[in-house]
Order: C-alpha cells, then structure tokens, then sequence
C-alpha cells in the first residue's frame, strides 16, 4: 500500500475556505479518479510560526499507480487549486509505503 502524502501551509485568511473546498470539491475529485482506495484530511498540531499546516492524504495499491495518476489527473486538479489559491499556499508532496 502506498501513502501520498500532501502536506500544505496556508496564509490563515483563506484557511476555512481551503479546508471546504478540499472537502467538497478537490478531494472528492482526486477520489473520483480511481486511482485511490480511501482519503483523509489531517491538521498539524506542532505549527510554527502562527500558520496553518494540513496533510492530505491519499491511499493506493502500487507506486505505478499513483505514478499513473500524477501524470493523467494531477496536473488539471493543481491547476484547479491554484486558480482558487494561487500564491496563497505552499505545498509539498512525499510518497510513503504502508509498512504493516
């Protein structure tokens, strides 16, 4: 199992609207791809410097297919985040695998 991991950092003004439209929108969409198994939406505790740190987080079988999935779906879907947040937000992303 593979974890994606994206971890953002956001100007605190906008977090409430970040945070709905992840749930409502972005989320769901990145979900309808088919390419994940299950999402969750995580805040950090131990923020500094007074922001707003959250991780996305999203679950797939195979490196391949979340390679898969950042070349076909991902370009179009940050696209869409940043035409709503541009220059608002930074992000990061890590692949992780699920060691059981």
């Amino acid at each position: 199992m593979i974890l994606y991991n994206v971890t953002t950092s956001l100007d605190p003004e906008i977090a409430d609207q970040w945070v709905a439209y992840m749930r409502d929108t972005h989320m769901p969409e990145v979900m309808d791809t088919g390419f994940f198994l299950k999402s969750q939406l995580c805040r950090l505790l131990n923020e500094e410097d007074g922001g707003i740190t959250y991780a996305s987080q999203y679950y797939c079988v195979s490196l391949e297919q979340l390679e898969e999935y950042q070349r076909v779906a991902a370009p179009a879907l940050i696209q869409e985040i940043e035409k709503h947040f541009g220059g608002r937000y930074a992000s990061f992303r890590t692949m992780l695998e699920v060691v059981d």
